[in-house]
């Protein structure tokens, strides 16, 4: 919806931009809006469900020579069987996937099994909501994506920073989202293995970087559907896949 230019000047003076909980005149909160455009600058990541597995990319974003690549991490380690990206703000993420890993071991020492992946994705989207309900505290500006397998079944979920969730074939957070969903659209193919998974989402990169493009960048993490095992490879390693 297109506001008129002295609205949102007005919706400012009355303060409805500085609480997370405060609804403006006409039904929004601007501070989960602002902290959707705050993951719009957060470096992209995409993920894809393939016949044989799950897999998650994403652009590290290296720009300072002096820094030690392998000490950026977009993609973490949640449990054997899953996999999550952040991107936005990325201490606001290392928060979220620590709870994840937290209740991923839990359900390991009550249950002796492997944590749900679409009840761990409930879990950190309701806690995400929680801070857009309650003031006191910003909302997190942060969108995950969650990769894991549950049985045989990939799957792959994304929640914004409102605390919706939603499952996907294949998508893309973070910077250039839009162009690389639009991109997914047009080459993405069910039964697709995660080596031509992989080389297309590469590809899709590649097109929409151009000169900037730099595979040393980024990181990948797969999961097979017979292994059940996170395999993490970075740079120049993806080519062996």
């Amino acid at each position: 919806m297109v506001m008129p230019q002295g609205a949102t000047a007005n919706h400012q003076l009355m303060g409805y931009d500085r609480s997370s909980t405060m609804f403006s005149p006409d039904g929004r909160l601007l501070q989960v809006e602002y902290a959707k455009k705050a993951v719009k600058q957060g470096t992209p990541s995409l993920g894809m469900v393939c016949k044989d597995g799950v897999f998650l990319l994403a652009d590290r974003r290296i720009l300072e020579k002096l820094m030690v690549g392998s000490s950026i991490e977009k993609v973490f380690q949640v449990d054997d069987h899953i996999a999550a990206s952040a991107t936005g703000f990325l201490m606001d993420g290392r928060v979220l996937i620590e709870r994840a890993q937290l209740m991923a071991q839990q359900n390991r020492v009550t249950y002796d099994s492997p944590v749900d992946v679409l009840g761990l994705v409930k879990d950190i989207a309701n806690f995400k909501q929680f801070f857009t309900q309650y003031g006191g505290a910003r909302p997190f500006g942060v969108s995950l994506m969650t990769a894991g397998v549950n049985g045989k079944k990939s799957e792959l979920f994304t929640s914004d920073v409102t605390g919706n969730y939603f499952s996907y074939y294949a998508n893309a957070i973070g910077e250039d989202d839009g162009k690389i969903r639009e991109k997914l659209r047009e080459k993405y193919k069910h039964g697709m293995k995660i080596k031509e998974g992989v080389k297309l989402a590469l590809e899709i990169f590649k097109e929409i970087k151009g000169n900037k493009f730099d595979l040393k960048k980024f990181e990948l993490a797969y999961i097979s559907n017979e292994i059940k095992k996170l395999t993490r490879l970075e740079g120049e390693e993806i080519k062996e896949l």
